[in-house]
């Protein structure tokens, strides 16, 4: 679900979401990140163009400036209702809940 028009990034900041230049360093050495399987060149291809098409660059960024919205890290949450009843912040991109925990919060849904 899109909740921010990426101009402020107040729905990311609500919801306790930061950016991955302001995470402590110790903290980001511990996540364990995998490279996901694309299936060759073709993949990482179409990976990559997808990625640039769907990056987050204002229409007036000049070239070298890095944009707000690449900096910011996501999150996934499960809702129920008007409750959060799991809420996973990534500590930066790239790391991500286990999937079991996600399943076993709709499971308790």
């Amino acid at each position: 679900m899109f909740v921010d028009d990426m101009t402020n990034f107040d729905a990311y900041k609500a919801v306790g979401l930061g950016r991955f230049d302001e995470v402590d360093k110790e903290a980001a050495k511990e996540v364990k990140l995998t490279a996901p399987e694309l299936g060759g060149f073709g993949g990482w291809w179409n990976y990559m163009t997808n990625v640039m098409a769907m990056s987050p660059i204002p229409d007036d960024m000049k070239f070298g400036e890095v944009p707000e919205g690449v900096l910011r890290t996501g999150g996934t949450f499960v809702v129920k209702g008007s409750d959060v009843v799991y809420q996973w912040s990534d500590t930066v991109p790239g790391d991500h809940p286990d999937l079991n925990d996600v399943l076993k919060s709709l499971e308790d849904c």
